[in-house]
């Protein structure tokens, strides 16, 4: 239930801090006090789309914040929890900042948040209906959700959305192959000879690596051999090789060694050159008895190479690729064989369609069970607004097959003894679209799980004991467990069944006015149901009347 409204530099509102309660209350005033201002204030705060030119004049910002008690709200709850919101002990926090020009800002509990957040949790807090409800009470989108919304059936209504969605995807791909059957035929050959081509070719790219290194020995074999017999040369041949001069200053160095001591670490570094020459005359000799220069050899590998070469050419694909691609090419032919195998996509298709029947066939048997009690509880309502011989009836109407099940729904309704029952739609008179659309609204929201519900003057058009009547239906809808019921009339009949009676006016302070509201005891009730009554001038008969209706 919404527990506390705050609204700062709105519009005329400097302040206020208001608390709401439970059941049934009333907000009444002059014409252009404010009532409505509330309203749209709290609007933002659910994610109404904000507009420029609401700030208070003089002020940078206007600041909205929304206060929800969540017990029992098990729907917002769950929201919360799947969207990562903290949820503080069953209390909500909805704020929203609005600047001057038009920008705003969105936080739940305390965390910022898309306009969007705040319109998607709104939904499970909040229903306002206001007089512009009544013109979209005649559209068929409308009438559905009341009636689906009486139903409480929302699951089954998200399973068949999604089934129809998935069953129309795969007609959408089912379409798109019998158009294409033939290049995916074409696509399969010719993705099948490139597999084999690459399965010929045994390919690795370690082994790619390692053909290149192969390949480049094999090809620059004379040369090595030339250029090895030249550094053994260097190293182990003739007066002035590596090894002869290294042995020499060796010697020369281990008989200065016995004239200074200090020589000892520079010997012990000649002893290592002279090893180390020793150990690079034996590589250079083993390594080229090893090198073998087989021609047959050398040729395998470079026909091996140009084999690679002239698939990635012709595939237009690089080497260090073909691993990967490869696997890509055997995944699409699976693909390709399963949607021209036995069980090819239509089957999937008539799968969905079966899965899609089923749900919206209990959907539409439920629907016309509801339908016939609603109405009866709608036509009901429509005699109590003194539509005595009223008949009203919710008609489903065969239709193509849609998110929303294989069903249309229109609600008909005969104002009087004798009339033909007609769509809502041609009910022209103003106070019967009013009273229509309570009588609608009141019969068919029992059902609804959002807790807190906003009326602001949808009574307009109605007046005498038809008021009467409306304010007792209000009053029990305000009495259900756990709802809120706030209304905005400015009808006294309707006000006096509140049991709470909340006070819009005007303060003029200087140049500024701004708009206040309190909620009334009982004297100044008396007072206010008076005004609402009388003329300019209340009476001790006024005065008398109001306590009269107030009980």
């Amino acid at each position: 239930m919404l527990e506390n409204l705050l609204i700062k530099n709105y519009v005329i509102v400097d302040e206020l801090d208001l608390n709401f309660l439970l059941g049934f209350s009333s907000l009444t005033g002059e014409t252009g006090a404010g009532k409505s201002i509330l309203i749209d204030a709290l609007s933002l705060a659910l994610g109404s789309r904000g507009e420029s030119g609401v700030v208070k004049m003089g002020n940078e910002k206007a600041d909205i914040t929304a206060t929800f008690n969540l017990e029992g709200n098990d729907e917002a709850k769950k929201w919360l929890s799947q969207n990562e919101f903290e949820e503080p002990e069953d209390q909500l926090l909805l704020r929203r900042v609005i600047y001057k020009d038009g920008k705003s800002k969105a936080f739940i509990n305390g965390i910022p948040s898309t306009i969007g957040q705040l319109k998607s949790i709104g939904e499970n807090l909040v229903d306002i209906y206001s007089q512009n409800t009544h013109h979209s009470l005649l559209k068929k989108t409308s009438q559905r959700e009341i009636l689906d919304n009486f139903l409480g059936c929302k699951e089954e209504l998200e399973s068949l959305n999604k089934l129809f969605n998935e069953w129309q995807r795969l007609f959408g791909e089912q379409d798109n192959f019998l158009k294409n059957k033939e290049s995916f035929l074409n696509e399969l050959n010719e993705l099948e000879e490139k597999c084999n081509e690459f399965s010929v070719l045994n390919f690795t790219y370690k082994e790619w690596q390692q053909l290149q290194v192969d390949q480049k020995f094999l090809a620059n074999g004379n040369e090595l051999i030339a250029g090895i017999n030249k550094c053994i040369s260097m190293v182990d041949e003739g007066d002035i090789s590596l090894n002869n001069l290294s042995r020499e200053v060796q010697a020369d160095l281990k008989t200065l060694l016995s004239l200074d001591e200090r020589l000892g670490n520079i010997n012990k570094i000649m002893n290592s050159i002279q090893a180390e020459s020793m150990e690079l005359s034996r590589e250079l000799t083993n390594y080229l008895q090893n090198i073998d220069l087989d021609e047959n050899l050398q040729k395998n590998v470079e026909d091996k190479i140009q084999s690679i070469f002239s698939f990635c050419r012709k595939y237009n694909v690089k080497p260090e690729d073909l691993e990967s691609e490869s696997e890509t090419w055997l995944q699409r032919v699976d693909t390709l064989k399963i949607m021209l195998g036995d069980k090819d996509i239509s089957s999937l298709v008539n799968e969905a369609k079966v899965a899609y029947d089923e749900v919206a066939s209990k959907i539409s048997d439920k629907r016309k069970s509801v339908a016939l009690s609603l109405s009866k509880l709608i036509t009901e309502k429509l005699n109590q607004l003194s539509f005595n011989n009223a008949i009203f009836k919710i008609e489903l109407i065969p239709s193509e097959p849609s998110v929303n099940g294989n069903e249309s729904i229109q609600f008909l309704v005969s104002t009087f003894k004798g009339a033909e029952l007609q769509p809502i739609q041609k009910v022209l008179s103003g106070g019967e679209l009013s009273r229509i659309s309570l009588a609608i609204r009141v019969a068919s929201i029992s059902n609804v799980e959002v807790p807190t519900m906003i009326f602001d003057e949808v009574d307009v058009g109605i007046g005498g004991a038809v008021a009467e009547v409306v304010g007792n239906l209000l009053s029990d809808l305000g009495n259900k467990k756990n709802t809120q019921a706030l209304v905005i009339t400015h009808l006294p009949q309707v006000a006096a069944k509140s049991t709470n009676h909340y006070k819009v006016f005007k303060n003029e302070v200087g140049d500024s006015i701004t708009s206040e509201i309190k909620l009334l005891n009982e004297e100044d009730r008396v007072n206010e149901i008076a005004r609402m009554l009388g003329g300019i001038k209340i009476t001790d008969k006024t005065i008398d009347h109001a306590k009269d209706i107030l009980g």
